[in-house]
């Protein structure tokens, strides 16, 4: 907090400073009045007002009034005149930080009668912010009229942030400021589904079988390999340590031994997920210090001479190893059983808690991290005295033999987590909920459901004999229409500082926030292309059912995908540490992926020489060996549906995730789409980048019309 004493004598000389666009006439004795009230009233403490924490969009239940640190008027006002008169930090910065500020001062009529004269003085600084540092958003206005990508609205009710996000399976990162420019970007040349940006100003990110630490420039400062396949989430923990969600597998036989039923554990074996707690110990590498597997704490009623046989539904705090075996033995064919795929876990420091969300479950799951890890394999030890037991679970109360599909309330969930301190609703559960399952469950729409779980000391309470409350969600958002606003994989939701949720639909792209009672925002379609680097927005070829934009424009499938973004308020400390002077919109860069002219251009000089092989589409390997092309001409409309496959054996096995190690190669399996294939002058042009490892074979093809497989077999390790 700015001294008092301190600020009061800059007050004159930061509210008099001319900005870069216009001057105002000085407020100096205006300023040194607010100085004097500053300074008067320094005691007085006032709780910042918000909406109802959370008030329902669609007539829902609204949250209990969170706790909140107070926020004084006086508080404020130093914080806006400490980033008036700070001629070191980067403009925009500034102004941003601000903008937030005057934004979430306390309603006057809800201030003392000398607070309000010291708030009325406030809101004139506030309303001269533009002019003070030298900004103005107005010559950036949303270009939603105009684009099928990037910033699409921006109403002055959005929460003022930084958003980071990158496009499923793209290599560049970005964070882009409120006006959906490029504040900071990454580009480390290796692929991941998102990115976390740390206090420090670096990125944590996992790739395949290893987590990652980028500083800012993009260079690998921490790398710690764990020799099986990651999935999906990550946490930087308050310790410093890194908690991943690891794929582990048992044998068929091993999951017989443990009481599943034989007739649904495919030949090989089964998947799971467990948690792994890793201490950086190098810039090289790192130790477990934790792991917790739902391995140890398994129930089952189908063989009474197995292991961990009992009735279901009365040990709620053990997980049943036969629950959606057959499911899933039903779908996944040829593939070993894919039985919990956890998404999504978060820690609470408060309890010392982890949450995992399992989404074949349809459940969040709540486990003791205090527990030591010898405590967590057991069902005793820790703050809560049930180790590695589950100590509450919600969304689908059949997976522990309760209740019926019409209790179900969590559909294929995502990025569930607890609300941090501090900002409406906090110690509530939020959750993307999807609105997907296995076939005959879908409910085929997506919310935001938040719930507030019934914390009794360090456990949970549950009904006797049944079910883990709430029955009622304490918040929730949908599109007015339910089906509008579907985004059945991927996708998250964040809670703002001013009560607005962040919410990203991951298969269309979409970063968009919503108020408290549903209005939305702000909205940002990422305007990437799939697997390449950023594509004019324009470029977009076929349009989606996802709900229309503010200017009733179709929403353009540019295979955009975003598996989750996140926003950060301007104060975060780890934008302290980046040049967020902002740049380009991503929109208006330049296609670098390497257009169907520019592949045509190099083709017709020569520059890639012979095609690896001849069909439906030529082959080739462009002269870095980094990427495949497949080109045709003439190009008919079919051929924009063209498949293709490909596969990659590395020079090294150690490379692959565990799980791609047996079979000895990575299997790229994709398929392209309109908006992957260019045309150009009867052109059809389609392209593969290759993983960064070094590579020893490949093997590449096409799938024809007739279902004949024809390929091209490169040898590298020369």
């Amino acid at each position: 907090m700015l001294n008092l004493a301190a600020t009061a004598p800059r007050l004159p000389r930061a509210c008099s400073r001319r900005g870069k666009n216009g001057s105002l006439p000085r407020t100096a004795a205006l300023c040194a009045v607010l100085a004097a009230i500053i300074v008067l009233t320094a005691v007085a403490s006032h709780p910042l007002a918000h909406a109802d924490g959370g008030a329902s969009a669609r007539n829902q239940t609204a949250a209990p009034a969170p706790d909140q640190t107070p926020a004084t008027p006086q508080a404020y006002a130093q914080r806006i005149l400490r980033l008036l008169s700070d001629r070191h930090t980067n403009n925009w910065v500034r102004y941003w930080q601000a903008r937030a500020d005057c934004q979430a001062a306390p309603a006057a009529h809800d201030a003392a009668p000398i607070d309000r004269v010291l708030l009325t003085l406030t809101a004139a600084i506030c309303a001269q912010i533009d002019a003070r540092i030298g900004v103005n958003p107005a010559d950036h206005p949303p270009r939603g009229d105009k684009q099928t990508g990037g910033l699409l609205l921006n109403e002055p009710d959005a929460a003022t942030g930084y958003t980071l996000f990158t496009g499923y399976k793209n290599s560049d990162v970005f964070l882009i400021d409120p006006l959906g420019r490029i504040a900071h970007s990454w580009h480390p040349k290796v692929r991941f589904y998102h990115a976390k940006l740390l206090d420090n100003g670096n990125l944590l990110a996992t790739v395949q079988n290893s987590v990652i630490e980028f500083d800012p420039r993009g260079n690998i400062v921490w790398r710690h390999r764990v020799g099986r396949r990651l999935h999906h989430d990550f946490l930087k923990m308050p310790n410093g340590n890194v908690m991943l969600i690891v794929e582990g597998r048992k044998t068929r036989e091993e999951a017989i031994a443990a009481g599943a039923n034989p007739e649904f554990v495919h030949e090989n074996g089964l998947r799971y997920d467990y948690l792994l707690e890793a201490r950086p110990t190098d810039a090289s590498g790192g130790e477990a210090v934790w792991e917790w597997s739902p391995w140890d704490h398994l129930v089952q009623d189908f063989d009474p001479s197995k292991p961990n046989y009992g009735t279901v539904a009365e040990h709620p705090e053990l997980i049943d190893i036969n629950f959606l075996l057959e499911t899933i033995s039903e779908r996944r064919q040829g593939k070993p059983n894919d039985w919990l795929h956890s998404n999504a876990i978060d820690y609470n420091p408060q309890f010392d808690q982890i949450m995992l969300s399992s989404r074949h479950f349809s459940e969040l799951w709540i486990i003791d991290r205090s527990a030591t890890m010898e405590e967590a394999r057991g069902h005793s030890g820790g703050n809560s005295g049930m180790g590695g037991d589950l100590l509450y679970r919600w969304g689908n109360p059949r997976a522990y033999g309760q209740g019926d599909s019409n209790d179900q309330r969590l559909f294929w969930q995502h990025q569930t987590h607890w609300i941090p301190p501090g900002l409406p609703g906090a110690g509530n559960i939020l959750a993307f909920n999807n609105g997907n399952e296995f076939s005959g469950y879908k409910r085929r729409y997506s919310s935001m459901d938040e719930i507030a779980p019934p914390v009794d000391g360090y456990g949970y309470r549950r009904a006797e004999g049944g079910t883990y409350p709430p029955d009622e969600l304490a918040w929730t958002y949908y599109a007015e229409t339910p089906s509008d606003f579907y985004a059945p994989i991927w996708s998250g939701a964040q809670r703002l500082p001013n009560g607005n949720t962040l919410i990203v639909d991951g298969p269309a792209g979409a970063i968009f926030q919503v108020t408290p009672d549903g209005k939305l925002a702000w909205k940002y379609v990422a305007p990437l292309h799939r697997d390449a680097h950023p594509r004019q927005a324009d470029q977009a070829t076929q349009t989606t059912g996802t709900f229309a934009t503010p200017y009733d424009n179709p929403v353009h499938s540019l295979n955009n995908d975003v598996y989750r973004a996140y926003w950060y308020p301007p104060d975060y400390p780890g934008l302290q540490a980046l040049d967020l002077t902002p740049g380009a919109y991503i929109e208006d860069l330049p296609d670098i992926r390497g257009g169907a002219d520019e592949i045509a251009a190099a083709l017709a000089a020569g520059d890639f020489g012979e095609p690896l092989a001849r069909s439906d589409f030529d082959i080739y390997l462009d002269q870095d060996n980094r990427r495949i092309i497949y080109i045709k001409r003439p190009c008919a409309a079919d051929d924009a549906r063209a498949k293709f496959f490909l596969h990659i054996t590395p020079s090294d096995t150690r490379d692959l995730p565990d799980h791609k190690r047996e079979r000895g190669f990575d299997d790229f399996d994709f398929n392209f789409d309109g908006g992957e294939v260019q045309a150009s002058d009867n052109w059809c042009v389609a392209t593969q980048t290759l993983p960064r490892y070094p590579i020893a074979r490949i093997s590449t093809g096409q799938f024809t019309d007739k279902g004949a497989l024809w390929r091209a077999d490169v040898d590298l390790s020369e």
